[in-house]
């Protein structure tokens, strides 16, 4: 699976002269997209790169398209070239305003800068209609009155070839009447289709005369009513690339037998230097729900909280959690690009995000299953503050000042009546570092008429204050707290696999195998170095997680949190 990871990593070749550096060069691997790229630029097919993004509006984007935008803007990048934002918005039975929004949201978070380099499919609907019209008049399409059903039955099948239209050979003149009617709302949807005229025994099914426009009595997001009839997308892709210069259509492996009829488009229209077609291998995840179908019923269903729920890999769901560009980028990085499908452990992902976040954001401590500490020789009333480093592996982050008070709150798993052996943290007798604080020993606890602990009650020595250099004696655990009065509350919510990854994605009769415990909501308590957290902040909560402030639940003094990624992580970066 990360073959590719590894094709893509630099190695440096030193050359020596009496044991002395004299040069450093860097040598890359390039993957098979590049290779190509540079041949047609060493062969003058094209003078520059012009690379596109062509989402469809008809949902919100996943983590397989940041591969895809990821890749087209780097390769535009990286050869000078110019990276076009493309909404292939020529099916308004699917479209909305609100897709367009959120995919360019989408790409614009990841980076893909596309300046003033935006466009609209359906903007160039006036000159798809006259390339089709061009194809009527040089006798390569033909207005058919097949129904749906019936141009089914005339395909064929993969072994045996299909059979004509009895319309296929209608006059140029009749087809362009017919063809004008279509357009000027004359007939009803479905009622008539411009087919283009091929070859119905191809071993290619999309070469069978394939449907390259329809009627559709339906307004459009971007051009109201003024069109009734809309083109399919194998015809207005390659006029698309082509009208905007594309030099190399980057697209996903699926598209790869669809390739015949885009370069049968582009020659059949004449354009002086059509864009050529290269395939990709998808990007998939494990245990992942990506389908657009799965995750509209699983929002109209009310199971998740809209496409940008957290618990989803739609980009707005990841940046929602809490994920970065860069870690992202990362994990598309690690991905490689290849010419063959394979799935990526969601761990990977996981990993990617935690090595970002790691050196960039502050260490706090927070408690999500309480459980009061009460040290009874703390004098009464006082405050103390700590002055506490932000992270230990990054200087530059500076430090904060954290209260300390006679009572706090600690982790209930944190403090156990019996413990088992190597259990190093609060029993009866045993000594424990507060973290960044004081050595305290535990005299017992509290606990209510069902017998669940309430409080648990230490002493403290105060010669062992956190950087006064005691080192007469050690202790074996450490535990994070926070002051009970000087606390702010806040809801955590700890997420999992949507997925139950023992059963696999579906059931057998098709519907998905959804975890009950995706997502668990908690009260918690937070040092107050918290309390002006923004949306989108991210912190790391002391052997919890990074954590991630929600942008869409978090209202003033009422602080929502997102677990991005727990601490522990199952994947190892290959050697």
């Amino acid at each position: 699976m990360l073959a590719s990871w590894k094709q893509l990593a630099s190695a440096y070749v030193i050359m020596e002269d009496n044991m002395k550096v004299t040069e450093v060069q860097e040598v890359v691997s390039k993957n098979f997209i590049e290779q190509e790229i540079e041949k047609d630029l060493a062969e003058g097919v094209y003078e520059t790169v012009r690379t596109r993004f062509p989402p469809e509006p008809n949902g919100y984007l996943h983590i397989g398209h940041a591969k895809s935008i990821l890749l087209n803007y780097g390769l535009a990048k990286k050869y000078n070239g110019k990276f076009n934002m493309r909404f292939d918005d020529t099916n308004p039975t699917k479209e909305k305003i609100e897709f367009v929004e959120s995919i360019r949201r989408d790409v614009e978070w990841l980076g893909a800068d596309f300046e003033d380099r935006l466009f609209y499919a359906s903007d160039y609907f006036g000159q798809m209609y006259e390339g089709a019209v061009k194809l009527i008049k040089k006798g390569k399409a033909y207005v058919c009155d097949l129904s749906p059903e019936e141009i089914r039955e005339y395909r064929g099948t993969l072994t045996e070839p299909g059979k004509n239209s009895p319309y296929r050979d209608r006059t140029i003149e009749e087809n362009l009447e017919l063809f004008e009617n279509m357009k000027n709302g004359v007939y009803k949807d479905g009622e008539k289709v411009l087919r283009a005229k091929i070859d119905m025994a191809s071993p290619n099914m999309n070469m069978r005369d394939p449907i390259i426009y329809r009627v559709a009595h339906m307004s459009h997001h971007n051009t109201g009513d003024t069109w009734c009839i809309y083109p399919m997308y194998d015809f207005a892709h390659p006029i698309e690339d082509a009208i905007e210069g594309i030099t190399h259509s980057i697209c996903t492996l699926e598209f790869e037998d669809h390739r015949p009829l885009y370069d049968w488009v582009v020659r059949e229209l004449e354009y002086e230097r059509p864009p050529r077609q290269i395939e990709f291998a998808k990007m998939y995840l494990t245990n992942v729900v990506t389908g657009k179908r799965y995750i509209k019923k699983l929002v109209e269903d009310g199971i998740v909280d809209g496409w940008d729920d957290p618990r989803l890999v739609s980009i707005a769901a990841l940046r929602r959690r809490g994920f970065t560009p860069e870690s992202i980028k990362m994990f598309v990085d690690l991905c490689g690009v290849s010419k063959s499908n394979s799935s990526a452990e969601y761990a990977m992902l996981e990993y990617c995000i935690r090595e970002d976040l790691k050196l960039k954001r502050p260490r706090v401590m927070a408690i999500i299953d309480p459980v009061k500490l009460v040290i009874d020789n703390y004098p009464e009333g006082q405050v103390e503050y700590f002055e506490v480093p932000n992270n230990l592996e990054n200087e530059a982050l500076g430090t904060r000042q954290v209260p300390f008070t006679k009572e706090l709150y600690i982790e209930r798993d944190d403090f156990m009546e019996e413990p088992p052996k190597k259990y190093f943290r609060l029993f009866p007798g045993n000594e424990v570092r507060l973290m960044n604080a004081y050595f305290v020993t535990c005299t017992g606890c509290v606990k209510d008429e069902n017998g669940n602990i309430t409080e648990v009650h230490c002493t403290y020595d105060p010669e062992t204050r956190s950087g006064s250099g005691f080192n007469a004696r050690k202790v074996k655990g450490t535990i994070h707290w926070v002051s009970a009065p000087e606390a702010i509350k806040a809801e955590v919510r700890l997420y999992e696999n949507i997925i139950d990854e023992e059963k696999g994605v579906y059931n057998e009769d098709g519907s998905l195998n959804l975890n009950p415990n995706s997502l668990v909501v908690k009260e918690c308590y937070l040092e107050p170095s918290l309390k002006d957290a923004k949306p989108y902040e991210s912190f790391q909560f002391v052997r919890q997680g990074f954590f991630n402030v929600d942008y869409k639940d978090t209202k003033e003094n009422e602080l929502v949190f997102n677990r991005i990624v727990s601490l522990k992580s199952s994947f190892v970066l290959p050697k």
